[in-house]
């Protein structure tokens, strides 16, 4: 059966539409927020009622309206170097340009605090630029190493997170987090309620656990019920929200919209022979690209990271100390995703679930994961014999993108496996 729109998806889509909106109404119109890289704890925030706004979220949203191009060529008349990763850096060349006119919203205002985690080298120059441009207070996470890391973390995560994580890991954010807590406080003039913290730790755990009912059912599923197109504003906008009475209502409704297309054997494409996995960010400003092989090649990208990380990556039992849950939570998010040894096994883990015959691995030469993490990734799916197929380009850099060639190159593989 030919694949049309989820409701859910139109449901997401307009809501966050209205909470974007609302949030440009706000902060544009004087109240306080937070600009944040996406592996802080978001949490804390939306339990002190302070709005956030997340870097490679206004980074998504500077290369969906067209403007990565022209900011990318300022960084290089101001003097970066041309390996300054872009998904990290493009809202501070932004910030720097000032031309606020051209910028989405008519530019940020100057946020109240800044919060990032120093899990990539240049993360601290970043903020530390944007805290010096702006006025606004730095808070930064340490990110230290782990001497034996376990490359199936995933099996152990969720309830022996102090063994996986270290005991002296843990304090140390639990440190970090109170005092940017304390921060908080004299900024809302609200104090952090730790019983009703725990309770939100808990909603969050009951939607990330609906989305593994989803992650399963899409498995299993003899072929593909959605495209991942749609995976990932069902999954992400709800995760913007984490915890809150709407996410948790949404994840529920499109775990049963997934369910009736399964069962009424509903496909995205009936002649389904090759399934795809997309590893790394979205293509944010070419989303169609994941579309443009069903047709010719029967193939069909049914995986991408948000949906399964979601019960992977953020169920920590919460036990009685939430804040230390949530430490587990967030101290590894960013090598999980993305370097070695962690992402290997999970990425393998995650091909054999979902049956798939070809990875395609977006490399962005100047970011993190193509320096540290993709060789070795590749490496590890083509020892469990996926196919894979690396696209050296970047998430929001248009520049680097030519959309025939990719598609050709891509093409051709899938030739060979057809």
């Amino acid at each position: 059966m030919t694949h049309t729109s989820l409701k859910t998806t139109k449901i997401a889509m307009t809501y966050q539409r209205d909470w974007v909106r609302q949030l440009r109404e706000d902060i544009t119109g004087g109240q306080k927020f937070a600009f944040v890289n996406a592996d802080t704890p978001h949490e804390l925030f939306h339990a002190m009622g302070m709005p956030i706004v997340t870097n490679q979220w206004w980074s998504a949203v500077i290369a969906a309206k067209q403007l990565s191009e022209h900011y990318l060529d300022r960084a290089t008349e101001m003097g970066f170097h041309a390996h300054l990763p872009r998904y990290s850096s493009l809202p501070l060349i932004a910030e720097l340009d000032g031309d606020p006119a051209r910028q989405p919203w008519g530019g940020l205002p100057n946020p109240s605090i800044l919060c990032a985690r120093q899990s990539s080298d240049e993360h601290q120059k970043v903020f530390s630029l944007w805290s010096r441009a702006t006025g606004a207070p730095l808070h930064l996470f340490s990110a230290p190493g782990v001497p034996n890391p376990e490359p199936r973390w995933w099996e152990i995560a969720r309830d022996d997170w102090e063994q996986l994580y270290h005991p002296d890991r843990l304090d140390l954010m639990v440190a970090e987090m109170k005092t940017l807590i304390t921060t908080l406080e004299h900024m809302t003039g609200k104090n952090f309620d730790l019983d009703q913290f725990s309770q939100y730790m808990h909603a969050i755990n009951r939607q990330e656990a609906i989305f593994e009912e989803i992650d399963q059912m899409i498995a299993q599923a003899p072929q593909a019920p959605l495209r991942i197109s749609e995976q990932i504003p069902n999954v992400m906008v709800p995760q913007w929200h984490r915890g809150s009475g709407w996410a948790l209502e949404h994840a529920a409704s499109f775990r049963d919209e997934v369910a009736a297309r399964i069962a009424e054997g509903q496909s995205v494409c009936e002649k389904e022979r090759i399934r795809m996995m997309w590893i790394g960010a979205g293509l944010w400003f070419d989303t169609d690209f994941y579309t443009a092989f069903e047709e010719s090649h029967g193939a069909v990208f049914v995986w991408s990271m948000y949906l399964p990380f979601a019960a992977d990556g953020y169920i920590r039992t919460i036990g009685d100390d939430p804040l230390r849950a949530l430490a587990a939570r967030i101290s590894l998010m960013n090598e999980q995703l993305h370097q070695p040894p962690w992402v290997n096994e999970w990425l393998v883990e995650q091909a054999q679930r979902y049956r798939i015959d070809c990875a395609l691995m977006l490399v962005p030469r100047h970011d993190r994961f193509s320096s540290y993490g993709s060789h070795f990734a590749r490496r590890a799916l083509e020892a469990a014999g996926i196919k894979v197929i690396e696209i050296w380009s970047d998430m929001v850099d248009r520049r680097d993108w030519n959309r025939a060639e990719m598609q050709a190159l891509v093409a051709a593989e899938l030739d060979r496996i057809s």
